[in-house]
């Protein structure tokens, strides 16, 4: 099989369900952010730090793979069995959290990325995460979106910004609040 179709040389792709869409459609911005974000997970998992959370950033990916799919299929023409998120998932993602902010000084003050090369890549993938939010919401207001796909994106940003406070943490990396000019 070539990687290579040349289907999209004329700036149009498919959906799953054979729908031929513009490469810049809201469709595509919204999966391609999810991959890009996929992407993102990968670098923060290849961090040292994160040896001991290989499993759930895999499952993460996992997730967002399933998330791509939904997003990448055409809900009124498909037919094809897609995979599918759970309740479960969003709720995985809560308890890593609890156990996540358990272990770190509470917060009192926003904080600013980075303090360390590793956590600056975890504060990337948050920042494509919430993008990647905004996108499948903005995608729910003209076409069909489930709930469970936007509360997942939403529930991983909130997860990104716990690991990057467990990650500093661990790293013994300064945690830099922002003072407001007043």
């Amino acid at each position: 099989m070539k990687i290579y179709t040349k289907t999209g040389d004329k700036g149009t792709t498919s959906l799953i369900g054979g729908t031929r869409v513009v490469k810049s459609h809201l469709r595509i911005e919204a999966y391609g952010t999810v991959d890009e974000l996929n992407s993102y997970i990968g670098l923060v998992r290849d961090q040292e730090v994160n040896k001991g959370r290989l499993d759930i950033l895999k499952e993460i990916q996992d997730r967002l793979f399933t998330i791509g799919a939904l997003l990448a299929t055409d809900p009124e023409k498909s037919k094809m069995k897609t995979p599918d998120l759970h309740e479960e998932d969003i709720s995985l993602l809560e308890q890593e959290i609890d156990k996540m902010m358990a272990e770190v000084p509470p917060l009192r003050a926003f904080v600013l990325p980075g303090g360390h090369q590793s956590v600056s890549f975890c504060h990337v993938a948050r920042c494509v995460c919430r993008r990647a939010e905004r996108l499948a919401i903005s995608l729910q207001e003209i076409s069909e979106v489930e709930d469970l796909v936007i509360k997942y994106l939403n529930r991983l940003s909130d997860y990104l910004f716990a690991l990057c406070r467990k990650m500093t943490h661990e790293l013994q990396a300064e945690e830099i609040t922002w003072k407001p000019r007043v």
